[in-house]
């Protein structure tokens, strides 16, 4: 995913810290970041054990937003929930920063990528409500359980920014060399993040995502 769209969670101040069970180091960071992962995941399903850890991420969902649990995702590697779920974050962050340029990328790739824009889920030509619609439902899929369905869903809309993407800079290449230059690394930066949240969904499938 390209890093210029994005902005990385505030960093944890000492009050919200306090929601959670403790100031983590790397060991314990680690540790925290599955068992959120797989709280949000698992939604009411956490065990009597889990009660009290699920009510204090409950309340930081809905106090906080996603913002604060994306933190301790967000150095998890991409083969892992938590690293699918910063991803799917980081997506969803940037249909909400910048839906008019992704919704007009998205239009431009759907004529190179056909069966991903059946799969993705989005209507044609969509516009950036319609984008950050998609957004929105593929994080529904996460925490309704259907979590396969979300990551292939994502990887699939990637895809086809990643085609529309490859298009513009084709289009620039002549008046704006380097401008061409970034587009074309970012597409790659798309395709790879397609390929992780693929990667992903067919590890959670397998019962390997954890």
């Amino acid at each position: 995913m390209p890093a210029s769209p994005f902005r990385r969670p505030a960093m944890l101040s000492d009050e919200r810290a306090a929601l959670l069970p403790g100031e983590p180091d790397p060991a314990e960071r680690n540790d925290l970041a599955h068992t959120t992962a797989t709280a949000l995941v698992s939604g009411g399903r956490a065990g009597a054990d889990d009660a009290d850890l699920q009510r204090r991420l409950v309340h930081l969902v809905d106090v906080e937003g996603l913002d604060l649990l994306a933190q301790l995702w967000s150095a998890s590697p991409a083969e892992t929930l938590p690293g699918a779920l910063w991803r799917l974050y980081l997506l969803r962050e940037w249909t909400r920063r910048d839906p008019h340029t992704i919704a007009e990328r998205y239009r431009l790739g759907c004529s190179r990528a056909e069966v991903s824009e059946v799969v993705a889920g989005v209507v044609s030509p969509p516009g950036p409500q319609e984008v950050r619609d998609l957004t929105d439902a593929v994080l529904h899929g996460v925490f309704g359980g259907d979590l396969d369905v979300a990551l292939d869903r994502a990887a699939a809309f990637l895809h086809v920014l990643v085609a529309g993407t490859a298009l513009d800079a084709d289009w620039v290449e002549d008046a704006d060399a380097g401008g061409a230059d970034r587009l074309t690394r970012r597409a790659g930066a798309l395709q790879s993040t397609a390929e992780d949240l693929q990667q992903a969904a067919a590890l959670w499938r397998a019962g390997k995502l954890d």
